[in-house]
């Protein structure tokens, strides 16, 4: 794709990248059958090749309109059109690019205004939102039907494990996960303690900067990534990895080189960073075989089967860090069934903070991927990142949680 990219962007780090990117582009297509925006509107200009368009105008110095920002704010950023696009367009960052430039130059109406400020100032800080989360829960009969769906039924985190083990990894608390689902990380912890693994969070690490970067407050998305090197920094030399139990936050950290590359300060601990970060599905592989065994040796004493379960792939962790067949692999060597659905490449509509942005899109996007996860059979869902759990339980009776739950399960009961 040729392009002439206006003065206000070229020759910046930011405009040599997305020039990259858009020269990258063949005009091919392929992309907008993986879309969902484009399955669900059948608008090119909700599909990718058509918000391609549509940057790439923007920084060649086109007027940029409302319209410009609409077609912008319905992409979920689930990056499922780089998993199908044979020439490598890297679309989700020249996505950031180009919404950081509408931003600035297309002034939102006031309630947008002010809902976009509450979501990107309160759930980033857990001591805003979790107060707000246990009111939202006291007064959930009062509430309205929307909202009821969104609160999650309060539950205990479980014991966090106290011993010491010569093999150490850090995990990030993350902003929303604590108060929606503090059992995820405790799971975590208890398993890789089995394992002979102690897990620690490092004081002083939140949000990993992903919800603040997407709703185009990248400064201060910036800004939550240095704190959060700096609150793992002491602990780096001992730790082996930092272990990601929200595929939407991995996908963010393991970026922290590429975004802080230009800031010589940050740039060489960025990278390190991002290099021991890992998933959980990255860690647990490593451990299969000592899993099984514990597992059937559980199951020969007191055990039970929790039956079939149905996967789902969340975008962060089968497009965003390319990362597929890895919980599938580690469940069915523990003995559980798992189901894969159809479209399984396609978003729930969680999105991290769209489905409160574009809420009749993400529902409609929810109730596709719940009747495709239905049509496997399995009574429980399991997936691997907090907004989806959160997203896909609000529309469904079927107990939604995160695979790691159901092997601590299978490990301690």
């Amino acid at each position: 794709m040729q392009t002439k990219l206006a003065d206000f962007i070229n020759g910046t780090p930011e405009g040599d990248e997305a020039e990259a990117i858009l020269r990258a582009c063949v005009h091919c297509g392929f992309c907008t059958a993986t879309c969902p925006t484009y399955q669900l509107l059948g608008d090119e200009l909700d599909g990718p090749r058509g918000r391609i368009y549509l940057i790439k105008q923007v920084l060649e110095g086109a007027p940029v309109t409302r319209s410009t920002q609409l077609h912008l704010d319905r992409c979920l950023t689930c990056r499922s059109c780089e998993s199908t696009c044979p020439s490598g367009v890297r679309y989700g960052r020249l996505a950031d690019i180009g919404r950081k430039v509408v931003e600035q130059r297309v002034p939102r109406a006031l309630p947008e205004r002010i809902k976009r400020y509450v979501l990107k100032e309160a759930l980033p800080r857990r001591w805003l939102f979790e107060p707000a989360l246990r009111a939202g829960q006291l007064l959930k009969p009062l509430l309205s039907k929307p909202l009821q769906d969104k609160l999650p039924v309060r539950r205990a985190a479980g014991s966090w494990p106290q011993r010491a083990h010569a093999r150490t990894m850090l995990v990030l608390e993350g902003c929303v996960q604590p108060g929606l689902a503090p059992n995820i990380n405790a799971a975590t912890a208890r398993v890789l303690d089995t394992l002979g693994v102690q897990l620690l969070a490092a004081p002083g690490a939140g949000c990993c900067g992903a919800l603040r970067f997407h709703l185009n407050d990248q400064e201060a998305a910036l800004a939550d990534m240095r704190r959060n090197i700096d609150a793992w920094w002491p602990f780096v030399e001992r730790a082996e990895a930092i272990v990601m139990t929200a595929s939407g936050c991995g996908v963010t950290v393991k970026d922290y080189g590429h975004l802080l590359a230009h800031d010589a300060a940050y740039a060489g601990k960025a990278a390190r960073i991002s290099g021991m970060t890992r998933d959980l599905s990255e860690i647990l592989p490593g451990f299969e075989a000592d899993l099984a065994q514990r597992v059937r040796a559980r199951r020969a004493g007191a055990g039970a089967d929790e039956g079939a379960v149905a996967w789902h792939a969340p975008c962060t962790l089968q497009h965003g860090q390319q990362l597929r067949g890895n919980v599938e692999s580690l469940l069915r060597a523990i003995g559980v069934e798992v189901r894969t659905c159809r479209d399984a490449h396609l978003c729930c509509g969680s999105a991290g903070t769209y489905s409160l942005l574009q809420p009749e899109l993400s529902r409609q996007l929810r109730d596709n991927k719940l009747a495709s996860l239905a049509e496997t059979g399995a009574a429980r869902i399991v997936s691997a990142n907090i907004g989806c759990i959160g997203h896909l339980q609000s529309g469904t009776q079927a107990p939604v949680e995160h695979w790691i739950e159901l092997v601590d399960r299978a490990l301690h009961g």
